[in-house]
């Protein structure tokens, strides 16, 4: 793991990349409401990163998927999940019956926070690395997905018709259901893929 300079270099680059893409995504969103809604993460994300930084610096594998998930958001936001076109140009070459990103979007739910929440259980919990750690991040991605759910149906309570576009469900009654299994999907391929390769940010020495 890069020392303090090194890792604030990539926060840097982090900060210049997300700010950039904030503008272009918040530029001339969809939905002015949607937008807000769905890039939030970011705004709440960036300020922690900062106040983080000195006394817990992230490995390097953990920053760059924060990243990606963050243009993820502001993708999402700027065309509403439902009318991405890459997810449109997706749903073609595949014929699938309605724009996948959302999906996808809920993939990298767990796909992302399966590597930092492992993170801060190994470098906080002091759990070493195995089964019970693999099932606890599994369980701790499940409950961040069943959170946002629950996020969302306050939304929509509140906001009546004006949360469709944040909930993109696209007609499908059991499209939660779908989002947390998604989110489950991609916290269970992160463990498989990336395990080795946390271990070794996470052994290396810390400046």
């Amino acid at each position: 793991m890069s020392g303090p300079a090194g890792y604030r270099g990539k926060l840097w680059l982090l900060t210049a990349i997300w700010i950039a893409a904030l503008l272009l995504s918040g530029w001339a969103p969809y939905d002015r409401a949607t937008w807000w809604m769905e890039v939030a993460p970011v705004l709440i994300a960036l300020p922690i990163l900062w106040w983080s930084a000195p006394r817990f610096p992230l490995t390097t594998l953990a920053l760059t998927l924060i990243g990606f998930h963050g243009l993820v958001l502001m993708l999402g936001g700027a065309y509403t999940y439902a009318r991405v076109p890459l997810g449109f140009t997706v749903q073609e070459w595949f014929d699938l019956a309605r724009n996948p990103y959302d999906r996808f979007g809920h993939f990298i739910q767990g796909f992302v926070p399966a590597i930092v929440l492992r993170e801060l259980l190994v470098r906080l919990g002091g759990l070493k690395p195995g089964w019970l750690l693999a099932t606890l991040v599994l369980a701790c991605c499940l409950a961040v997905s069943a959170s946002y759910e629950l996020i969302e149906f306050g939304a929509a309570m509140a906001l009546g018709q004006g949360a469709d576009e944040f909930l993109g469900t696209q007609g499908d009654p059991w499209d939660t259901q779908w989002d947390m299994l998604m989110c489950l999907i991609g916290a269970a391929v992160s463990l498989a893929l990336l395990t080795r390769l946390h271990d070794r940010q996470l052994s290396a020495p810390r400046d």
